[in-house]
């Protein structure tokens, strides 16, 4: 099945009105096969699914890759093709912000540290986005993959906090064979780059070894991510915090969620490892 291409909010309404459970996967395109198993298990869990497509320019800040950040319109549509999405939703940013457009969302404390931090306003510009879309879409369940761990963090706050009434589901970590967590920025590494990049998850996946070995000092868990880490590019953070709130942990704890941020050539690349609860139970 072809999905029906809807680039105007009157059209998604429109769209909207004629099917019953909706789920929706937001993203900025450059689709790959982590966006293709939200996608997938969309179209199992509702009655259609409808993925939206647009590079939202309020989560990018000065000097960031906003006009470069990758776009293939014709392969996103056979990515959702194949993986079953009834429509996908391709506005404009005149469409989503249209003249005199003021309002934003503020996230809270969740959004300050990590990648709130290190990229000032971001995810004011997510939240902002991903409540737009959630009023024209209504979806009953919305997928967000936890390689953007704080962002999930940050959508699941927004939802509860203005009660909004869509179910949020984390959707797992999809890997390439050699561990290097999918995202569409890979596309700017090099070979050389690409070889340096899986050392970011295979930091985390020591730090994993030694948690299940009994290992819960914080601050060796982040040296042992470091040590790897380093060695990939320029590190701007490895964090071990605390899954819910995000307070970076001093002390042991029962879960952590380790996460890391780091510059490899061009590409901005960030990746986690989640301890001591599943998925599932991330609200």
């Amino acid at each position: 099945m072809t999905p029906e291409v809807l680039r105007t909010a009157a059209l998604m309404r429109a769209w909207r009105g004629e099917h019953d459970r909706v789920g929706l996967v937001p993203t900025m395109g450059a689709l790959h096969a982590g966006h293709r198993s939200l996608v997938e298990r969309a179209v199992a869990e509702t009655d259609a699914a409808v993925v939206s497509i647009f590079v939202n320019p309020t989560q990018f800040g000065p000097g960031e890759d906003y006009r470069s950040y990758p776009r293939d319109l014709e392969s996103d549509l056979a990515l959702l093709k194949a993986a079953g999405a009834a429509a996908a939703f391709v506005p404009s940013v005149d469409e989503m912000y249209p003249p005199g457009d003021a309002a934003r969302v503020i996230p809270g404390p969740i959004a300050e540290p990590l990648e709130g931090a290190q990229r000032p306003g971001h995810f004011s510009g997510v939240a902002t986005v991903v409540t737009k879309l959630f009023a024209l879409v209504a979806p009953a369940r919305a997928y967000f993959g936890q390689k953007d761990f704080q962002q999930l963090r940050v959508i699941q706050q927004v939802t509860r906090d203005l009660a909004l009434p869509v179910e949020i589901v984390p959707c797992p970590i999809v890997r390439e064979p050699d561990g290097l967590a999918l995202s569409s920025r890979n596309a700017y590494l090099d070979t050389e780059e690409r070889e340096r990049a899986t050392r970011l998850s295979r930091g985390l996946f020591t730090a994993e070894r030694a948690w299940r070995d009994g290992e819960r000092d914080p601050r060796r868990l982040r040296e042992r991510v470091a040590d790897f880490a380093e060695t990939a590019g320029d590190l701007e953070y490895v964090s071990v915090a605390d899954p819910l709130t995000l307070e970076e942990l001093e002390a042991p704890a029962d879960r952590a969620v380790i996460s890391l941020a780091c510059r490899v050539g061009s590409a901005r690349l960030i990746d986690n490892i989640l301890l001591g609860m599943p998925l599932s139970e991330l609200r």
